[in-house]
């Protein structure tokens, strides 16, 4: 079924009186959503104590837990040793959301730094077929690795690119960060038609299962030249993506995957219109 939910905890969240990630997934619950994303983005550093605590209440309150990886893996820095360190972090990611009775681990793919585009998209594909013998050898292939599309230029992570890098195992899904997708291309999403090109894409290339199962990122993000500049609120009326046209796509094709609301400190009150949104079609 398709769950929603936020990444990390919302400023209402604290402004009623909580203080510790322990509470948010009854928290959540009540408000009415199934989805929660943990973010290491600047290290792993929670306890499995914790960890555990959280994922057993994730579990009591039907809540699916995600994790996403530091934001510093870069695939395809030329550096081996550097390499190694980021196949490490998606291993160290597994290993905690694993902690939090999760199963999904997503991952910033790398960025083209001072090699042409060509040779860090395939030095990044020769690096995701390294990481998944990593992760078949290390027994965390019942696991999901969600490679994302991100929103700056210079960072490598289309929606053909991601789509291309998932081709490597079964256990690679997409993560489609509409916000991201839509601040790279200049405001490009906003018919029905725009977001179903996009979805038509990842069923022809993965099928429609994998397709259907996609981890989504959702948010409104400002844009200058250079691609992202920074989360807004569902309240900004001068950047996009609108939500009301993907989830008529969504319906249509009957698509099931979790999506994650990003904005910048109203993300549960943004994923419960959305589900709010979703569930109106």
């Amino acid at each position: 079924m398709i769950r929603f939910g936020p990444s990390g905890n919302s400023n209402r969240f604290y402004d009623e009186g909580h203080t510790s990630s322990v509470d948010a997934p009854k928290w959540l619950a009540e408000q009415g959503l199934t989805a929660y994303e943990y973010s290491f983005g600047r290290g792993i550093n929670i306890s499995s104590e914790k960890a555990n605590a959280i994922g057993e209440l994730s579990k009591k309150f039907d809540v699916a837990i995600s994790v996403h990886a530091p934001y510093y893996i870069n695939l395809a820095n030329p550096s081996d040793e550097m390499a190694e360190k980021s196949f490490g972090y998606v291993l160290r990611s597994c290993e905690k959301v694993r902690e939090f009775y999760g199963n999904r681990v997503i991952f910033h793919p790398s960025t083209v730094g001072k090699m042409t585009r060509k040779d860090a998209v395939a030095l990044t594909k020769k690096r995701m077929e390294i990481l998944a013998h990593l992760i078949v050898e290390n027994k965390m292939d019942d696991c999901i690795f969600c490679p994302e599309t991100m929103g700056k230029i210079n960072q490598i992570g289309d929606v053909e690119e991601v789509t291309d890098f998932c081709k490597v195992a079964d256990f690679f899904v997409p993560t489609i960060d509409f916000g991201h997708i839509n601040a790279r291309t200049y405001g490009s999403l906003k018919t029905e038609q725009d977001y179903e090109q996009i979805v038509l894409h990842l069923i022809n290339n993965l099928g429609t299962e994998r397709a259907s199962s996609m981890h989504v990122h959702f948010s409104k993000i400002e844009y200058s030249n250079g691609g992202e500049v920074k989360h807004l609120t569902f309240e900004d009326t001068v950047f996009g993506p609108e939500f009301e046209p993907l989830a008529k796509v969504l319906k249509k094709y009957k698509l099931s995957p979790v999506v994650i609301c990003e904005s910048d400190g109203t993300q549960a009150d943004d994923a419960l219109y959305m589900k709010r949104v979703y569930e109106s079609m």
